[in-house]
């Protein structure tokens, strides 16, 4: 690790801090469909970014499989999407999140192979934790005056999407790449509609089951391939 290396740890923690602030204020605005369905365009500019930075080639068969799952992922939130002045500034605050967390997982494929993900997670952990500390402290928001409830979700937030989410997409930049990582995430929507009619007794709609059925297909045929060692990319983090 040289001084250019820890300089991208450092920004990593910066883009992660600056993203979860984006991407959580989008949500005052617009509804968690269109966010998502913005959050679900992080493989393209993660496919960009990696083209640039890795000289990572992708062939028209993975182009095709992403769309089809990207494209599942708008016919879930079709019926829930809307347009409004504040719906459009949601929009906007939920791509810019959507872009901080590709540069995101850019920065940690760079210094993968140079760096222990455990000590690599701590480190942007902490500098995305202190970006928040930072903007709640400048605009007097309260850091302790919640009720009991509240702090079980921050319990649970910080535990299941952050130790077992971004700690093990961490963990898997070393081997797999930036972009197969962000594929995995659109499945999200759709494991959350499964859980949702499991435990909360919620229905599945037919743009649901259709929508998680393409985005299922599309990201099931790229990792096949990938099993296949189908020159998906040619990965190469130096």
């Amino acid at each position: 690790m040289n001084k250019k290396d820890w300089s991208t740890v450092f920004l990593a923690g910066l883009f992660l801090g600056l993203y979860f602030l984006f991407w959580m204020g989008s949500l005052v605005y617009t509804s968690v469909a269109s966010s998502m369905v913005i959050l679900s365009l992080q493989p393209l500019f993660v496919m960009i970014g990696s083209y640039f930075m890795f000289r990572e080639r992708t062939n028209i068969l993975t182009i095709l499989c992403l769309i089809a799952a990207l494209f599942g992922s708008v016919i879930i939130a079709w019926g829930d999407i809307g347009v409004s002045r504040e719906a459009l500034i949601g929009d906007g605050l939920s791509l810019l999140g959507t872009i901080l967390v590709s540069a995101y997982m850019l920065a940690g494929q760079r210094v993968s192979r140079k760096i222990d993900a455990n000590l690599y997670s701590v480190i942007v952990f902490f500098i995305g934790g202190s970006v928040m500390l930072v903007y709640s402290l400048l605009n007097h928001i309260t850091l302790i005056e919640y009720d009991s409830s509240d702090w079980t979700y921050f319990f649970l937030l910080a535990v299941i999407p952050t130790i077992f989410g971004q700690y093990i997409f961490n963990l898997l930049l070393k081997s797999i790449g930036a972009t197969t990582v962000s594929v995995g995430i659109i499945g999200e929507p759709v494991l959350a509609i499964i859980l949702a009619y499991l435990f909360l007794g919620e229905t599945i709609s037919i743009f649901q089951f259709i929508g998680g059925l393409m985005t299922l297909l599309g990201m099931g045929m790229y990792f096949w391939l990938q099993t296949l060692n189908y020159p998906i990319a040619n990965y190469n983090s130096n």
